[in-house]
């Protein structure tokens, strides 16, 4: 496979207004900014389900990115429906990058309990909901590097050998 096309898409009332910065999306498009991953496509969008999943929607049906990865809205606040949006899109869900991205979470605080981690896909892409704080984005997309090529490659109906030979 080449380059490894990413989504970012933020999920936040105050950033979609333009109140604050986008300082998580802007972390995640420079940790994707290195080979072999490009970055395709960025938005902000309010903390709605409808266009949460409006946006994932288009973005996966048009085939605009390999992997999305959403930062914001997996918390426990009222306004947090970033998770439920995911799931009403998803074909079907990968609970093991949920489970690596909680134990990652959980090396650094036992706050990382209270996120709703969600991963899954949609036709060829792979969406995956991160939090939305800087740090937890930095300490999180980088357990993700590793994997996405292959996960992408998979999706795509590559064939190629498992690049680990234990089993599962």
């Amino acid at each position: 496979m080449g380059s490894v096309r990413i989504a970012v898409l933020t999920i936040s009332d105050r950033c979609s207004r333009g109140e604050t910065a986008d300082v998580s999306g802007a972390a995640l498009c420079e940790i994707f900014a290195a080979e072999p991953y490009e970055t395709a496509l960025y938005a902000v969008v309010p903390d709605s389900v409808k266009a949460i999943s409006g946006a994932l929607k288009r973005w996966t049906d048009e085939g605009l990115a390999d992997v999305i990865v959403t930062t914001g809205g997996t918390g426990l606040s009222p306004r947090d429906r970033t998770t439920e949006a995911t799931r009403k899109v998803l074909d079907r869900e990968l609970p093991g990058i949920a489970m690596l991205l909680l134990a990652e979470g959980l090396k650094k605080t036992p706050l990382a309990s209270l996120s709703q981690v969600l991963a899954g896909t949609r036709g060829h892409t792979l969406i995956v909901n991160l939090p939305g704080s800087p740090t937890a984005i930095r300490e999180l997309a980088a357990c993700l590097l590793g994997i996405l090529p292959h996960a992408v490659d998979l999706l795509h109906g590559d064939d190629q050998e498992h690049p680990s030979t234990s089993a599962v």
